[in-house]
């Protein structure tokens, strides 16, 4: 099986690379530069892109690339919504042209659902999207034209609406991150306090190589024009973030809220139902909450 993966490059793609080749599959990557084992395109660019469709005719599309950070999505709405709305769009109509029958795997975010109150200690596939942010809309149009393309072109896709997934090698941007970071800079001395934003939110964790597992799974036995929720089903605060990974630091960690870091728009509470996941593809989660945190503040210690 060929698999070609967009944003091969970012903290998802060398784990779900790594996945799939376990699994017997010929991975290929999809970025600006190219590189090896990678080919050259520029998704906002719908020629590029369906040429590296054609030279490759891949069995199975990851779409992975995009503006994923929600904070950063505020500060550049309109390159948020090119990268990640254009690039879905680039990537469907080449598939329609090249091959209809490719299988594609889209990933989208929790943050569709927006907020949700109550609602939101178990959210379903059924749950009424409520977008909160620039990002969270973005995304939500990007599974909207996939949709379409499933309805009106029997496009061979799946959609995905991931919760949160950290573990080594996430950038700063994060809760998990950030804290990690944080943390690594002060046990240096680089640093004197943590700063904080609001820690309060409670969000589904899952570790990146759980998820991306999920994507496998989702490319195999997943249903055409479904979309998936990818979480655990367990809910932390960023409160519980921030303590247990104190807990694990080496000295004495000084917390400070910053108002900066505050967002203009927050989900109080968002906790995945997986249970549709689950049905057809057998995933569950494998790796702790704590293994999560462990793995993502190693990473910043080796890194800082």
């Amino acid at each position: 099986m060929k698999a070609l993966v967009t944003g091969i490059n970012g903290f998802v793609g060398p784990y779900l690379r790594e996945e799939l080749e376990r699994s017997g599959y010929s991975v290929t990557g999809l970025s600006r530069r190219g590189g090896q084992a990678c080919l050259a395109a520029d998704l906002r660019d719908g020629s590029s892109v369906t040429e590296a469709i054609r030279q490759l005719r891949p069995d199975v599309i990851f779409h992975l690339a995009g503006q994923s950070n929600v904070g950063l999505s505020w500060r550049e709405p309109g390159r948020t919504v090119e990268n990640n709305v254009l690039g879905a769009l680039n990537i469907l109509e080449a598939v329609r042209c090249t091959d209809p029958g490719i299988r594609l795997v889209l990933t989208g975010s929790a943050d569709q659902y927006g907020r949700l109150g109550e609602r939101g200690v178990c959210v379903d596939e059924q749950t009424e999207q409520n977008p909160q942010s620039p990002y969270a809309v973005s995304k939500k149009a990007q599974e909207d034209i996939a949709r379409l393309y499933y309805s009106a072109y029997g496009l061979n896709v799946c959609m995905t609406r991931s919760f949160n997934h950290s573990g080594a090698g996430q950038k700063e941007g994060f809760v998990i991150s950030d804290f990690s970071a944080g943390i690594a800079r002060i046990e240096k001395g680089l640093i004197r306090e943590l700063k904080v934003g609001n820690l309060s939110s409670k969000r589904d964790f899952s570790h990146v190589r759980d998820t991306v597992r999920a994507y496998r799974l989702i490319a195999e036995r997943g249903i055409a024009g479904e979309v998936y929720n990818v979480g655990s089903g367990e809910c932390h605060s960023a409160q519980e973030v921030l303590d247990t990974l104190c807990a694990m630091a080496k000295c004495p960690i000084p917390v400070v809220q910053d108002q900066n870091r505050l967002r203009a728009s927050d989900t109080p509470v968002i906790c995945c139902d997986r249970s549709k996941l689950t049905a057809h593809t057998s995933w569950e989660p494998e790796i702790s909450f704590g293994e999560i945190l462990s793995d993502c503040l190693n990473y910043y210690r080796r890194l800082i």
